[in-house]
């Protein structure tokens, strides 16, 4: 299976690190050494000490990672009496180096060894720091990425769960109105379950998607009110204006629709002579885009069903819109109106 992670993420950055800093140290020895003694037995030594610093340093990673792995924390303490241990085993396989090679002839005196001691426990001190600090960076980032993955895998069910409740209460307040209808004008009842198909086949199928088009929810919209147009003839009076470019603006599903059934209830069912309806879609000034369904009447005590297609409403936005969405309702001149501020999406 193809790695399909940008290249330097599938970089092998601990051994690129373990070679580059490990060379260094040769290097730096040959620059520090005189002329007359740079010879292939002196850069020979530095590479013995080379290959016993990548193997003893990736042992003490592989102690060190098995712990972070398992969660278990790998105290100073744990650190301080491990680096004497790395520090005195380096020098013995160096001084066995210098044994075997001799670069400078043969070892006579043990006088460099407390000199040498130090160098090795700094480096591996050095070593150790840089090692723990990145594999906790690593670990916290682990951790944000499991946590992030939570929020969204918690985010994902709030949003199924909005979605269920808003399926099975628009499909109830639709069979209502046909059962209305089947006993009085059964030619109008078999329209309207026609339009009820195309509004439930546009409900299961958005149910999918986080966003739809909002020109997909107008037409959704209007196969409903085509359904309500039926049961309340002339009472129910629409207009639908909706500005240039906003076809494309991505709305939740349903949210339109949930809206426009509250305006329906208690603009045009509790009045005896109905109500407009007004849906409009535009930018303003701001550029910011705005959604508007109004009716004629006044704001009342809502029932339960309401408020909670008004809360759902609210969250689904906010969930998935972020935190510049809203629905305010107010009321103006006789108008109820139902205002949703809606960020464009990237």
């Amino acid at each position: 299976m193809t790695d399909r992670r940008p290249l330097p993420a599938r970089l092998p950055w601990y051994w690129i690190f373990q070679l580059a800093g490990w060379n260094f140290l040769p290097l730096l020895m040959v620059a520090m050494t005189p002329s007359a003694q740079r010879t292939l037995a002196a850069l020979a030594i530095g590479y013995w000490g080379v290959a016993a610093g990548l193997l003893i340093s990736h042992l003490w990673r592989r102690f060190l990672k098995r712990r972070i792995q398992a969660r278990v924390r790998v105290s100073w303490k744990t650190i301080a009496l491990a680096l004497p241990l790395l520090s005195a085993v380096h020098t013995t396989v160096q001084l066995v180096g210098y044994f075997v090679i001799k670069p400078f002839g043969e070892v006579r005196n043990a006088g460099w060894l407390p000199g040498a001691l130090l160098f090795w426990w700094g480096v591996y001190l050095v070593w150790t720091i840089f090692y723990m600090l990145v594999a906790y960076l690593r670990r916290n980032a682990r951790l944000e990425a499991e946590a992030l993955q939570l929020q969204l895998s918690a985010r994902e069910a709030e949003l199924r769960a909005l979605q269920a409740q808003v399926n099975p209460h628009f499909f109830f307040n639709s069979m209502n109105s046909v059962r209305a209808l089947v006993y009085q004008d059964q030619d109008a009842a078999a329209q309207m379950i026609d339009q009820l198909a195309s509004v439930m086949r546009y409900a299961l199928q958005s149910g999918h998607h986080d966003t739809v088009p909002l020109a997909a929810e107008i037409e959704a919209v209007q196969a409903y009110l085509a359904i309500e147009k039926i049961r309340f003839e002339e009472r129910l009076r629409i207009a639908i204006d909706i500005g240039p470019g906003m076809d494309a603006v991505r709305i939740p599903p349903m949210t339109l629709q949930t809206l426009v059934e509250n305006a329906v209830k208690y603009g045009v069912e509790a009045s005896p002579t109905g109500s407009d309806i007004r849906i409009r879609a535009w930018r303003d000034a701001d550029q910011v885009v705005r959604i508007d369904i109004a009716n004629h009447g006044a704001l009342a005590p809502f029932t339960d069903s309401t408020r909670v297609g008004l809360a759902n409403t609210r969250q689904r936005l906010a969930l998935i819109l972020g935190a510049g969405a809203r629905l305010d309702l107010t009321e103006d001149g006789g108008w109820v109106r139902a205002t949703m501020t809606v960020p464009e999406l990237p």
